[in-house]
């Protein structure tokens, strides 16, 4: 049973961007609900002051009553002292809003990466994956930090109609049909800015991609003084960004000049109309200081529209690129219809006519390196896709159609490309804790691997690089092998293991793999073409296009296939 410091947030809405976006809210309603009420508290407390002026300016200066201004003044005190609570409350709530939606999303692309495997890579670049968390879905938690201010922002414009409605019902049909028109207008802003908005995200994520890419091969492109063209081409990328970058800031510098030009316009406008109500007599002086307050406090809610929907734009762009991610199928399902063997069984590979009998040392040789590759990676399950067409039979049952948990504890297999992660160098060789350190010791010697940790002052407590960078590719491939060992799987599948070792290390390893693998029932196979390990495999598989050619010991198919010999001589 797998536990999670928190809980899987379940399954998300992936039909379009809103629909994603309306899922999230769904999982915080209680923090969504509690930053809408304190918001709306804040701003109709600022939207009710201009109000309590006018009343104490009116009834307790013009009016020359103590006891109403000092009861207006109390009012005026109580309504900023709530401002403050509710205004530190509601940016609590907010921000936790904006957290949690952005954690959720981030926790979601994370578990799809380690679910999908190989199916993701296919579809996406590390760089469209690595900016998606850790930037779009920052970028789409903001629209839950600021719809709570908008939701305030309508509910005060609302409080502030009624309230001016008790001194000009004119000007309160002014504000009613004004304030929704400035926001309208801002809308031809909004447009253009979402385009660029989307081209400049579309660069980040090349540039991203460019700049991932070269930090993988930097050893290679160092090697072979290839460097310069990636970091050419990261620099034309990353000029890409910084143009569309400039795109999006003109257009986010209009969005505010805009902003503020219209809702000064309408201030302007709303207090020469309420200027004008004081000289024909019809309102108050004091009125008129409160509509003066509201012009200013009627700003809030046009900022706060265009902030929304510049917001949503981000939010909108940012939930496409997670759903990009998210909508990325496994290449297997968990979908059992057969139980696993009970003890150790034959491996059937029906495409290519191989069958691996449980126990010893099993080589694949193919004069296409692809096929016996492709061979190893059908009998570790990795696409199910391709073992409905090429099944491969475990027992008496389909590979494909036995519980995933079974085929992943019990037959492993260790890639051609060997990945170390950041830890210590004991947890990336046992990283489950069931081994002594004398069994891991063991492992490393079967690898011909113990000089790597004589190197480290820490042993096996020395801290590992991320992909292990502080290590040379043979000695990645050998601590790689001793983890393999390690999983005492049923079936070990090795994949060129000693393809980056001079040829005595790979001697030495050849010579101890089967006393590291001597247990009863366990079977190895190694898709390798090295004399040297075929001289010390049970039995070799030859292939010719797919299918099985030949089988045998090492020198009966050397002297007996003379497709067999060619491949093992070019491989020398």
């Amino acid at each position: 049973m797998r536990s999670y410091p928190y809980p899987d947030p379940g399954q998300p809405d992936l039909r379009s961007p809103s629909r994603y976006l309306l899922w999230l809210a769904s999982k915080q309603k209680g923090t969504l609900a509690a930053a809408v009420v304190l918001e709306t508290l804040l701003m109709v407390a600022q939207a009710v002051v201009p109000f309590a002026l006018g009343r104490a300016i009116d009834e307790g200066i013009i009016g020359r009553s103590w006891d109403a201004l000092l009861w207006w003044v109390l009012i005026l005190v109580a309504l900023t002292v709530g401002q403050a609570f509710a205004g530190m409350l509601a940016h609590r709530a907010a921000i936790s809003n904006w957290m949690q939606a952005a954690f959720k999303s981030i926790r979601l692309v994370g578990y799809k990466i380690t679910r999908t495997g190989d199916a993701l890579p296919q579809k996406l670049s590390t760089g469209e994956v690595v900016s998606t968390a850790a930037s779009d879905a920052t970028r789409l938690g903001e629209i839950f930090y600021v719809s709570a201010r908008l939701a305030g922002a309508l509910v005060s414009w609302l409080v502030v109609c009624a309230l001016i409605a008790l001194s000009s019902v004119m000007l309160a049909v002014v504000v009613l049909i004004g304030v929704p028109a400035c926001c309208a207008l801002l809308l031809f802003v909004v447009r253009p800015l979402q385009a660029r908005q989307r081209e400049q995200r579309d660069a980040s994520g090349k540039m991203t991609a460019v700049g991932a890419d070269t930090v993988a091969g930097l050893r290679v492109l160092r090697g072979i003084g290839g460097e310069h063209i990636f970091v050419s081409r990261y620099r034309e990328r990353s000029a890409e960004t910084r143009d569309a970058g400039i795109k999006v800031a003109r257009s986010l510098a209009t969005l505010e000049a805009s902003q503020v030009f219209i809702a000064g316009a309408f201030s302007v406008v709303f207090t020469w109309v309420g200027a004008t109500l004081v000289l024909n007599g019809e309102i108050e002086p004091g009125q008129l200081v409160a509509l003066f307050g509201y012009s200013v406090f009627l700003m809030t809610p046009i900022r706060s529209a265009a902030d929304g929907v510049s917001h949503s734009i981000r939010a909108l762009v940012g939930a496409r690129k997670i759903i990009n991610v998210l909508s990325v199928d496994a290449n297997i399902t968990d979908n059992a219809t057969a139980a696993a063997p009970d003890g150790p069984a034959p491996l059937v590979d029906t495409s290519s006519g191989v069958a691996l009998k449980p126990g010893g040392l099993t080589a694949l040789v193919s004069a296409d390196p692809a096929m016996s590759a492709d061979l190893a990676t059908r009998l570790g399950r990795f696409d199910d896709a391709v073992l409905r067409e090429a099944v491969v039979r475990w027992g008496g049952a389909a590979l494909h159609e036995v519980p995933l948990d079974d085929v992943r504890r019990r037959i492993v297999v260790s890639e051609a490309n060997p990945q170390l992660f950041t830890g210590t160098l004991r947890s990336q060789l046992d990283p489950h804790g069931r081994h002594s350190d004398v069994e891991i010791l063991a492992a490393l010697e079967a690898a011909s691997a113990l000089d790597i940790l004589d190197g480290l002052e820490a042993g096996l407590d020395s801290e590992v690089t991320e992909r292990g960078r502080g290590f040379s590719g043979g000695q990645r491939q050998r601590l790689v092998l001793a983890r393999a060992l390690l999983t005492d799987a049923e079936t070990l599948v090795l994949i060129e293991p000693t393809s980056a070792v001079d040829a005595h290390t790979e001697s030495r390893i050849a010579e101890r793999l089967g006393r590291a693998r001597g247990t009863e029932g366990g079977t190895t196979v190694v898709v390798t073409a090295s004399p040297l390990m075929l001289g010390a495999m049970d039995h070799v598989v030859f292939l010719e296009d797919g299918r099985l050619s030949a089988q045998g010991k090492h020198q009966e198919l050397m002297s007996a296939v003379p497709a067999y010999r060619n491949v093992v001589i070019r491989s020398e």
